[in-house]
């Protein structure tokens, strides 16, 4: 690095176990870390002070007049620590000045939360395990389904989509696949051939204006009658209220679901006691064949160390002139 005291970041949203992850690999890259769990805002700004760079989390949005706000302050990198960026206007950083970068982690994480999904969607594991719970052990009225006698749609193939054709192909089910930029060799077909021929569809590809929605009213009534449909890219590739009404009209099989439209605020919180002011989530949870954890399955001890130590080496290298967008 060209400066001779360490480069001062502050790393904004930050539960402990991150916290503990910064502090310990700070030295190692010559990095005065500033730490808060509080998310990074307009009211918050005074800790950014005499950053160029700082660190977010992806559980907070980042509104346009924060962003002004650290570009007066003098920031002019912003690490999410998360692949998508979706909770940044990235356009509008550059128009103030700011350059955001993601960081990339471990696809295994969600690759294997992903199969996990699968085979609890495919086995009914909701209904049994609520069933068990209430001390009832007999068989219930639907059978369970094996991977190998289904076909299962890969939407987005990118490090993730990959990791989990991989684990895919260990089943010996048939594998299709969608994506408009291919990187690996797969049978590759349109999204409406895909969804009109997989038992299963599971969702990896980005959000962004384009695939807002991508599972919409006319493309869910597309899908095999009994089909499911597994989620851990984000929550808005999908329409929920044409899911839950799909769900409703018995044309889906379930719904295994890690992200959810209108999360924030809610995903990461305890809501035990008081109303969530989510209605979809609420009826989608009260569906015996439709699963719901909160935004989880990147949480990995591998994949935090990821996260934790590439967003410090992107603002390393936004501060030694080598930062990559």
């Amino acid at each position: 690095m060209t400066h001779s005291k360490p480069a001062r970041i502050t790393i904004y949203g930050c539960g402990p176990d991150e916290a503990a992850l910064f502090r310990a690999m700070a030295a190692r890259f010559d990095i005065t870390p500033i730490i808060t769990e509080v998310p990074v805002s307009e009211a918050t700004i005074e800790l950014a002070a005499e950053s160029r760079c700082i660190s977010v989390g992806h559980k907070t949005r980042i509104s346009n007049e924060t962003l002004l706000a650290l570009g007066q302050v003098g920031v002019q990198y912003v690490s999410t620590r998360s692949i998508g960026c979706n909770h940044i206007d990235v356009e509008y950083a550059k128009e103030v000045g700011i350059t955001v970068g993601n960081i990339a982690y471990s696809p295994d994480s969600v690759a294997d939360y992903t199969l996990m999904l699968m085979l609890m969607a495919v086995r009914q594991a909701k209904a049994i395990i609520r069933r068990t719970d209430e001390h009832d052990y007999r068989l219930g009225d639907v059978r369970g389904k094996e991977l190998r006698d289904l076909t299962v749609g890969v939407v987005g193939v990118g490090r993730i989509g990959i990791a989990v054709m991989d684990r895919l192909r260990g089943f010996g089910c048939r594998i299709l696949a969608h994506d408009n930029r291919p990187k690996t060799a797969a049978h590759y077909v349109p999204l409406d051939e895909l969804l009109q021929q997989s038992d299963i569809v599971t969702l990896h590809t980005p959000l962004h204006a384009e695939t807002h929605h991508l599972l919409n009213r006319q493309r869910l009534e597309q899908m095999k009658d009994g089909a499911l449909i597994v989620n851990t890219g984000r929550g808005a590739l999908i329409d929920t209220e044409a899911l839950v009404q799909a769900l409703e009209d018995g044309r889906l099989g379930g719904a295994a679901l890690d992200v959810l439209e209108g999360e924030e605020g809610i995903f990461y919180a305890d809501f035990r006691g008081r109303p969530m002011g989510n209605k979809s989530l609420a009826r989608l949870q009260e569906f015996p064949h439709v699963l719901i954890s909160p935004h989880t399955a990147y949480y990995t001890d591998h994949a935090l160390r990821d996260t934790v130590e590439n967003s410090l080496i992107n603002c390393v290298n936004f501060e030694s002139g080598n930062q990559h967008g």
